[in-house]
């Protein structure tokens, strides 16, 4: 009798479960119109094929870099470079795991030792990968870290300067389309609304001239140099693309703008790179140390005298290489997305009257829909998927578009 108890109550609360997790949301989707910034999937590819430059797989990952999709921002970067399999003989590997991860204490959470090594500088200097938006969000995880310690400016160097400069974007609050290139990317975007939130002095340096090569090097350090200029008592943190962060000399550039810009003003940046050791869209691709490391979160790795592996490259270096774990995937989307107080929010959108596949944008309640950057943008290929966001405690408007510009707008509060 006992038994037949249990499984009786057992089959209550399946159908209890089954209820709740199937319970119709009545939410209502208002009718509006709406200019989608953002391409679907589809729309991107399409302009592969109809593309002759030999940069189009650039252009495409970034574009799917700024829609949130990483994993084919990834792919398109490696058939952008071409990127082959590393192999590394078991001699090389041996020699690696005995020089820098023999021991756990080798491996130190990268935002404490960055924090603390910068205590004794007045710039930091990281770079970024532009397809890659774990990097994006690896930087805002240092920002209050640094900021406590006496950084109260930002200089990025996607935002546009000049006569494309956002002139109101500190006084906004937020970034918009035209705030900068890269931006568009939300985890750019909530960067910038990140920095200014905790009241960083936002700056752009890019050039201005159309310059590229060794004369942009030169344009963008002295750029910098002049804002240092106006507050020399205060500490900066720089955040730039690739090859900028490099100290030395450069093949190509002569110096990197962060080498000028110690030339310029005999100021020693700490150069961070994050590129890299960066993972690839395939593990055999990847860096061997990447595969070899086993790590949860973003990782410095000290040799036994206690020194930083740096990036080294002929004659040229950053003081130090962050190491992200390899990416999870949670509820469809990036394990590191669920950072920085983030979470992982699920809609269901099926009863929509729109066609799918539907793109759908986060907006942070107040900012201007049509304009600012969302928070976090996802493709429900099917109506049949769950819409799973990521994002922090607010309230939102939530805006869903389908391929047909038809396009549907409700509200969440995310406790």
């Amino acid at each position: 009798m006992l038994t037949k108890n249990i499984l009786h109550l057992n089959f209550v609360g399946l159908l209890l479960i089954l209820f709740v997790g199937c319970k119709k949301d009545n939410r209502t989707f208002e009718k509006i119109t709406f200019e989608n910034p953002y391409l679907f999937s589809s729309e991107i590819k399409n302009d592969i094929e109809n593309d002759t430059t030999p940069w189009k797989y650039q252009m495409s990952s970034q574009s799917f870099a700024s829609k949130g999709d990483y994993q084919n921002a990834l792919k398109h970067w490696d058939l952008a470079m071409g990127t082959s399999e590393k192999r590394y003989t078991e001699m090389q590997l041996d020699s690696i795991k005995k020089l820098y991860i023999s021991e756990s204490s080798n491996v130190l959470d990268a935002v404490n030792y960055i924090t603390e090594s910068a205590k004794s500088n007045q710039v930091v200097i990281i770079n970024e990968a532009h397809h890659n938006s774990s990097h994006r969000v690896f930087t805002k995880s240092l920002l209050k870290e640094l900021f406590d310690i006496g950084y109260t400016n930002i200089g990025f160097e996607t935002l546009g300067n000049g006569e494309y400069m956002d002139s109101l974007l500190m006084k906004r609050g937020y970034p918009t389309q035209e705030t900068g290139y890269y931006t568009k990317d939300p985890q750019f975007g909530d960067l910038v609304r990140r920095a200014l939130e905790i009241g960083f002095y936002i700056f752009p340096y890019e050039q201005t001239t159309d310059s590229d090569g060794k004369p942009r090097e030169i344009e963008q350090a002295k750029n910098i140099q002049k804002e240092i200029q106006k507050r020399p008592n205060e500490k900066f943190l720089i955040h730039c693309g690739f090859d900028h962060v490099y100290e030395g000399v450069h093949d190509r550039w002569e110096k990197a703008m962060a080498a000028r810009l110690k030339e310029y003003t005999g100021i020693d940046p700490l150069t961070i790179d994050q590129v890299k050791y960066s993972e690839k869209s395939l593990p055999e691709l990847n860096h061997p140390i990447i595969n070899i490391l086993d790590i949860d979160e973003p990782s410095v790795i000290i040799d036994k005298n206690r020194k930083p592996l740096r990036n080294e490259r002929s004659k040229r270096w950053t003081d130090l290489a962050v190491f992200h774990p390899r990416t999870k995937i949670v509820k469809g989307r990036p394990n590191w997305l669920f950072k920085n107080g983030n979470k992982p929010i699920s809609l269901d959108i099926r009863d929509v009257d729109l066609s799918f596949p539907v793109m759908v944008l986060a907006y942070k309640k107040g900012e201007d829909i049509n304009n600012a950057i969302p928070i976090d943008i996802v493709e429900i290929e099917n109506r049949t998927d769950l819409t799973n966001l990521a994002l922090k405690s607010g309230i939102y408007e939530v805006v869903l578009e389908d391929k047909k510009n038809n396009a549907r707008k409700f509200e969440i509060s995310v406790e």
